[in-house]
Parts: C-alpha cells; sequence; structure tokens
C-alpha cells in the first residue's frame, strides 16, 4: 500500500445493491485485484450464484432523480471536508469518483455513500430500511499524473452514452 503523501488521488467504484456481484460475467474488483489497469476477477457462475442466493431484496437502479441526489452530495461531502473532487459519473447500477481525501480510500467511499444514502431517504426516494448500496466497493490509488488523467477520462468519457432522463 502507498504512503499518504504519494497518493495524488483515489479511483473510487460502488455498485448499488444486487447489480453487480462477485463471479458476474463483466469482472469484478476484490482484493486481490484491485489496481487500475489491472485485470479483473474471472467470471464465475458459482460465485455468481453464491452472492445472488444472499440477496435480501430485489437489487436497486438510480433513476434520474436519485442520480441527482447522489451526485449533490458528493459534492456536498467534498466541500464539507476540504476533498479535491477531479471527476465523478453516477451511472445506472455505479458510481466512479476520483478524489483526493486525507483519509484512506474505505473510509472516504463511506463517507459517500452515507451522505448519499442520508440524502435519497430526507427526500423520500429511498425506505428507511432498504439496502441502497453493496458492501465497500473498489477503491484504487492513483500515483501518478498520468494515471490521474487515465481514471478522470474514463470516469467522465468511458462510460457509454448519456443516461436517459427517466429510467
Amino acid at each position: 500500500m502507498p504512503a499518504m503523501a504519494t497518493v495524488l488521488a483515489y479511483f473510487l467504484t460502488f455498485t448499488c445493491y444486487g447489480t453487480w456481484k462477485h463471479g458476474d460475467e463483466r469482472g469484478s474488483v476484490d482484493k486481490e485485484h484491485n489496481e487500475f489497469g489491472q485485470e479483473y476477477c474471472k467470471p464465475s457462475l458459482t460465485r455468481e450464484r453464491v452472492h445472488s442466493n444472499k440477496l435480501q431484496h430485489e437489487p436497486v437502479l438510480i433513476d434520474a432523480a436519485t442520480r441527482g441526489v447522489i451526485e449533490t452530495a458528493i459534492r456536498e461531502v467534498c466541500e464539507h471536508r476540504g476533498w479535491k473532487l477531479y471527476a465523478i459519473n453516477v451511472r445506472t447500477n455505479h458510481v466512479h469518483v476520483v478524489v483526493w481525501s486525507n483519509i484512506d480510500p474505505e473510509r472516504t467511499m463511506s463517507s459517500f455513500k452515507a451522505w448519499a444514502t442520508r440524502r435519497m431517504r430526507e427526500a423520500g426516494l429511498i425506505g428507511k430500511d432498504s439496502k441502497f448500496w453493496t458492501r465497500h466497493g473498489s477503491t484504487r490509488w492513483v500515483n501518478t499524473p498520468k494515471g490521474l488523467d487515465a481514471v478522470c477520462s474514463y470516469t467522465r468519457d468511458g462510460q457509454g452514452g448519456e443516461l436517459p432522463k427517466d429510467l
């Protein structure tokens, strides 16, 4: 793990509950596959089934109203804590954030998820007891200017077309 002083940013990705399980054909990130540019975990039908059987409710997707609340909440956290937000992209089933913070990436991501969840509940977009996010997410360290450019470009431009205004 790099020293905090050498970290330019974190590239954080977190998914909605039940939408991207380990073993999924798209691949996933785990403790052994978590460096930017590294291959994802290999698809595994068995691993995906194990995770599917653990779901407590239907998978969650992000619609246009929820997307705006999530993005605003993440921007609020950065402003409140003095963190540098480089790029953000809230998709239908996951969120990418490139950010510098003065705490570890896991706590940074947890702050984003907690604030976004609180704001969605305040707006009446999700219920009090519903799970919205998967546990943890991908926390990649960005240590070079070239790496920072790459993850920012991927976050802004590598996610496909515009999302529908209403899902």
